[in-house]
């Protein structure tokens, strides 16, 4: 089962800002659930907080050091080598629709947050950004380097700003080499 991350940076690779995106493209937005949809996804508790209720279609799962929290239609482990054990080993409870593949053709996407992003780097083999043309001096949480020796970008798609999307921003794809 590969393990990816996607996330959307601007140009100083930040991502958040009081526990929200810091930036929100519409296209970014679609391209998520595009990818991620009948999928595995993990999510600090932080992040799945600010979503406020688990993403449809997908095995959400959760990682907190709170021992005590609890929310419904999610499930909730206490690391990140837990929640990576979990859906290797029970991909698809009780989803309405089935995974994609359900087994070795399913991915595991880790969504954030900036923790989590960080803790996972040396388990992830692909990596799928938006890089947006942008930047935001108040951001408060970063993504962290991609390590050229251990990821090549694979793929990279440019979209000009539009009505809906108030910058320029590309779809990036790395895997680990």
């Amino acid at each position: 089962m590969k393990i990816s991350l996607i996330a959307a940076v601007g140009k100083n690779n930040e991502i958040g800002k009081g526990n929200d995106l810091v930036f929100k493209l519409p296209a970014d937005m679609k391209h998520f659930k595009d990818i991620t949809t009948g999928h595995i996804v993990i999510m600090g508790r932080k992040t799945y907080e600010s979503i406020g209720k688990p993403l449809p279609n997908r095995k959400n799962i959760i990682v907190t050091r709170d021992k005590k929290y609890k929310s419904y239609g999610v499930d909730v482990v206490y690391s990140l080598e837990e929640a990576i054990k979990l859906a290797k080993i029970n991909p698809n409870p009780s989803l309405a629709l089935p995974l994609s593949g359900a087994g070795e053709n399913t991915e595991i996407f880790i969504i954030g947050g900036g923790e989590i992003y960080k803790e996972v780097m040396k388990f992830v083999d692909k990596i799928y950004l938006t890089e947006i043309n942008a930047t935001d001096k108040k951001a408060d949480t970063f993504f962290p380097e991609i390590i050229p020796v251990v990821f090549g970008e694979t793929k990279r798609e440019h979209h000009k700003k539009d009505e809906k999307n108030l910058y320029d921003y590309d779809f990036v794809e790395y895997e680990r080499f």
